[in-house]
């Protein structure tokens, strides 16, 4: 298989609203984390971090321009792989442990990461029978209603769990941007991971079918706007027969 390049690993885009799509072209869609940069007036927040197989921090310039806080929507391996770049570090307390000790079966990397879910390999020496995530203690503990503050814009904490323990959203109620992590997508969403809860992650969706959304920028797969994100929700409590 080919072997990429650290310069063309990552891929940026405008998304509006201050947000810029950052994502890691060489993942299979399935597998690809969206990673979004949010800048605010007084800092910026960082929701995500990839696989972390290239240095984000290193290839994205802008992340490294100005105070930014680094925040985890959950700690499977696709979402975390580099936050230990960034000195200033978020996730939701009940999986605080995880991302401090991420270990490849607790953050799915282990069955997930193979060759298979490249088009090209990352460059180095990379081995994906020997990836894992490095650790990274996060500096802030999160609970639902929490508020990052950018200065200018605030994002409301929405815990989500279902998918995940600690999932959460982001929610910014003055434009209807919603950052929504694994919790809902526009593609399938898992609900057998080994700490996924089913019978809870069908009360955290009809708990969140209301929220105002105007725009979500999820986990994976492409954002869509508010009606989807109705449209999302109520197929997935009926698939679930709920």
């Amino acid at each position: 298989m080919q072997i990429a390049t650290e310069e063309a690993w990552y891929r940026t885009a405008g998304a509006g609203d201050g947000i810029t799509h950052i994502w890691e072209p060489y993942i299979k869609e399935f597998y690809r984390c969206n990673i979004w940069h949010v800048r605010g007036r007084d800092r910026d927040m960082l929701v995500d971090s990839g696989m972390g197989v290239v240095s984000l921090r290193g290839q994205i310039g802008a992340l490294a321009e100005r105070p930014l806080t680094a925040v985890a929507s959950h700690t499977h391996f696709d979402h975390i792989g580099c936050h230990h770049e960034f000195p200033e570090r978020a996730v939701h307390k009940d999986e605080a442990a995880l991302m401090a000790a991420p270990g490849r079966k607790e953050t799915l990397a282990d069955p997930y990461v193979t060759d298979d879910i490249f088009t090209a390999l990352p460059p180095g020496d990379y081995v994906s029978e020997s990836y894992e995530v490095t650790p990274a203690a996060a500096t802030r503990l999160l609970e639902d209603g929490d508020v990052i503050d950018l200065g200018d814009r605030h994002f409301s904490v929405v815990h989500t769990p279902g998918h995940s323990p600690g999932g959460i959203m982001l929610f910014e109620a003055a434009s209807g941007v919603l950052i929504s992590g694994d919790t809902v997508y526009d593609g399938p969403l898992i609900d057998d991971a080994y700490h996924s809860d089913l019978a809870v992650y069908v009360a955290t969706m009809k708990r969140i079918h209301d929220l105002p959304v105007r725009v979500v920028h999820g986990g994976h797969f492409p954002s869509f706007d508010g009606a989807r994100y109705r449209s999302l929700i109520r197929q997935f409590l009926e698939e679930k027969g709920a």
